[in-house]
């Protein structure tokens, strides 16, 4: 999720790391907050794999300030990972997130459609938080009104993202026609 949030948000312009980690926690901080424990690694692995190139700009103080871009193997790298997801980012609402947030930079609405219709398909297989044997529990099956509140705004927050997911199919599908 990390290296996806680095590749798309250095996709729409070279940022220095600060700016970087502050976008990146706008976006998944609300989850996970992003330390510069794991941000500055993640960075400097990215960077020795090719993807990220590092400049220095003289900065607003004395100190100069790092500005990272991405390489063309940094390019493709987000492409591929927009085109086949890996399974997480489909099913982990979190990742899904990140995704979606940067799922524009694929050019290709035939596999834009692609990457939605395997979400949808995953909102479509039966589940639920909590189960009776093997029999998923709908709210209406369960007296405790805080597990039937998950389970309520679980169904909710579904059935409005399979609407969106549809609509928006439908007009990638028109784009192709």
């Amino acid at each position: 999720m990390l290296d996806l949030a680095v590749l798309g948000f250095l996709h729409e312009a070279p940022l220095h790391g600060y700016e970087l980690r502050t976008r990146i926690a706008r976006l998944t901080g609300h989850a996970r907050v992003i330390s510069h424990g794991t941000l500055y690694p993640a960075i400097k692995r990215m960077e020795r794999a090719g993807l990220l190139r590092r400049e220095s700009q003289p900065g607003a103080a004395a100190a100069p300030r790092h500005m990272l871009s991405l390489t063309e193997d940094g390019e493709r790298a987000l492409q591929d990972v927009l085109r086949e997801p890996d399974e997480p980012f489909i099913t982990d609402e979190n990742r899904w997130f990140t995704l979606l947030a940067f799922l524009r930079h694929l050019p290709d609405p035939a596999a834009q459609a692609d990457v939605l219709s395997r979400r949808l398909a995953f909102l479509e297989e039966p589940s639920s938080f909590f189960y009776q044997g093997d029999r998923p529990l709908r709210a209406e099956d369960v007296d405790d009104p805080f597990r039937r509140g998950v389970l309520t705004i679980a169904r909710a927050t579904s059935r409005a993202e399979r609407a969106w997911l549809a609509d928006t199919l439908t007009g990638l599908r028109a784009q192709q026609s």
